[in-house]
């Protein structure tokens, strides 16, 4: 179970870090238009670098963590509805049981939709596949956003390092 409960801090810290960017675009007034942005015309837009996202984590939920979870299809129209699909499926990995998961040796069999096929253990697909997918995609999202105007650093990225901040008087 060891993995599954670094799967899910993870999930909610780095869930979290989208919507605290999120939560910063929509504060500065940017355009839903920004969710057309790429960073080069071969790769996703905006929209869908924050969907991918997403997706990883309720695909950890579908491959490993016993659940029926749909992933996310629809295109987003705004970012109070990015914001939204991130509190929601923040909430449902909150809620897994993490008893419930795959042992660490579980196989998984993923077949991406282009045929590519991957058989691994529970573990190794967390590790390997969903966790580095899961980073590329929001770094991407945080990328575009800041190239696109809105004002973030570094500590933006990892909001939820502030618990473990030491202040010096």
């Amino acid at each position: 179970m060891q993995y599954a409960a670094f799967a899910s801090q993870t999930f909610d810290n780095m869930l979290g870090t989208l919507d605290h960017l999120l939560a910063k675009a929509i504060e500065a007034d940017m355009s839903d238009t920004v969710l057309d942005a790429r960073l080069a015309d071969d790769m996703f837009p905006l929209e869908l670098q924050f969907r991918v996202a997403i997706n990883q984590a309720l695909l950890a939920l579908q491959q490993v963590g016993i659940k029926d979870v749909p992933l996310e299809e629809e295109s987003y129209a705004s970012l109070a509805e990015v914001r939204d699909r991130v509190a929601a499926v923040r909430a449902r990995v909150a809620e897994s049981n993490l008893a419930d998961w795959s042992p660490a040796t579980g196989e998984v069999d993923l077949t991406l939709p282009n045929g590519v096929r991957f058989v691994m253990s529970a573990e190794e697909d967390i590790r390997d596949w969903i966790l580095p997918n899961f980073y590329f995609h929001l770094t991407l999202a945080y990328a575009l956003l800041r190239r696109e105007g809105l004002e973030i650093g570094k500590m933006d990225f990892l909001p939820h390092m502030e618990r473990h901040m030491v202040r010096v008087n």
